[in-house]
């Protein structure tokens, strides 16, 4: 009993000590800024591509292939996580964020083997954006479909 008194009273000390004030202006716009170099550079990478005659359609995939890759190769050396330190969301909501949470989860478990480590732990993160994303597209369309059929 005495431990748990001297617990609370080293917790009621601890939560009454002056807090670091967040930057949240700060993050946002170092946020916005690198999630915006992100896209603009796939843009440019997507401008490029067309230039060789290659069609829209298939300049978009080329450009979110090479996007997605980058993403997992940054991770990989560890340099994306850098990025990520510093962009908060800005380097989350690319798809090159995507890439970095799959591949991030897959590293991490790579000891456990390839299918119990890699392949189960692979989407933890993921998993739940691709379910969420799914339904929720699945809803819109359905909401679409009928006020279509209402007009």
């Amino acid at each position: 009993m005495d431990d748990k008194v001297r617990l609370r009273e080293e917790f009621e000390q601890v939560k009454e000590q002056p807090k670091p004030k967040k930057k949240i202006g700060q993050h946002m716009i170092i946020s916005f800024l690198v999630g915006g170099l992100i896209c603009t550079l796939g843009q440019l990478f997507n401008d490029f591509i067309m230039n060789y005659g290659i069609n829209a359609k298939e300049a978009a995939m080329l450009t979110t292939i090479t996007l997605v890759f980058m993403g997992s190769f940054l991770t990989g050396i560890g340099v994306y996580d850098r990025i990520g330190r510093v962009a908060g969301a800005g380097s989350i909501v690319p798809i090159t964020g995507f890439a970095n949470s799959i591949v991030a989860c897959a590293m991490e478990f790579k000891s456990e083997g390839p299918v119990f480590g890699v392949g189960a732990k692979m989407f933890n993160i993921a998993g739940p954006v691709l379910v969420y994303g799914t339904v929720s597209s699945w809803i819109v369309g359905f909401i679409y479909y009928i006020i279509l059929l209402l007009r």
